[in-house]
């Protein structure tokens, strides 16, 4: 368990990778990565129990699936500084023949990685799988995941929801990073959704809001009430709201920055915002 000075240093540090690491390829998607810096660095660590080392089975841990695989260079950087992998390993983001692609992929076997991902709205399926698999080996640990907002306007999410409620996966807590903005603009625009928790609720899901999804106490605090919530019958929905590009100013309030790197200028001012803490890969 860290405390709160050490998951905002671990916080920025991340930022700090997540930017150099586009950067560096001119290629990937930094907006939904650094929206969801606090809440991948609260899980991994403070929220998720872990075991030592890494296996693809996963039994007596819990599990965690992203499902919006696009946030890559949040989730490897998160992982790598939690102790999966070795940090230099992020300087090979997104290049020919290495582990660290563009989604995340299981065929070079990178540690934390359970599922390919990013092929949207798949993630919540395999989710509910992994849970009913726990039950079925008397493994009472939880499985988190992880949707953007935009994709719930993919349709096998739905069916996945419905599916959850009906066979009540109650070990399942399903975080919707809600930031109101995909690759077109905003999720209104493309597609508006409506309620997102009326429709949660109408499927018979048990759901809550961190209202400050940036903030890592609120994060702490809510997700300990979500856990608080397993075991009673209903799968659990936490509809996180986050800010997209948050912690450097250019990139907040826009939808612009989802799958644009900066160039050496952005950069430079980007990295200014968020000082080394960790030192850098």
């Amino acid at each position: 368990m860290s405390d709160i000075k050490q998951l905002q240093d671990f916080t920025t540090q991340v930022r700090r990778d997540i930017l150099r690491m586009v950067h560096a390829v001119n290629s990937g998607h930094p907006g939904g990565s650094l929206g969801c810096t606090e809440f991948l660095v609260a899980l991994y660590q403070n929220i998720l129990t872990r075991k030592e080392g890494f296996d693809m089975n996963g039994i007596g841990e819990d599990l965690f699936f992203l499902s919006n695989g696009h946030i890559s260079p949040v989730f490897y950087s998160v992982l790598a500084r939690s102790g999966y992998f070795p940090v230099a390993e992020l300087a090979t983001f997104r290049k020919l023949n290495t582990r660290l692609q563009g989604h995340p992929t299981t065929h070079e076997g990178l540690p934390g990685i359970r599922i390919a991902s990013g092929s949207l709205g798949q993630g919540l399926s395999v989710a509910i799988g992994a849970a009913q698999a726990k039950k079925l080996n008397n493994d009472n640990h939880l499985v988190y995941a992880l949707t953007g907002d935009g994709e719930l306007q993919e349709g096998q999410n739905w069916e996945a929801i419905m599916y959850a409620a009906a066979k009540k996966i109650d070990t399942l807590i399903a975080t919707v990073d809600l930031n109101g903005k995909q690759i077109d603009g905003s999720t209104d625009e493309v597609l508006n959704m409506g309620s997102v928790r009326a429709k949660f609720e109408a499927f018979g899901w048990d759901v809550l809001e961190i209202a400050k999804g940036n903030n890592l106490e609120a994060i702490l605090t809510g997700m300990s009430e979500a856990k608080a919530r397993t075991g009673k019958g209903k799968p659990v929905c936490v509809l996180l709201h986050t800010e997209m590009g948050n912690g450097v100013d250019y990139m907040m309030h826009t939808h612009a920055w989802h799958g644009k790197a900066p160039n050496d200028e952005q950069l430079a001012k980007a990295l200014e915002q968020n000082p080394e803490t960790l030192g850098d890969y």
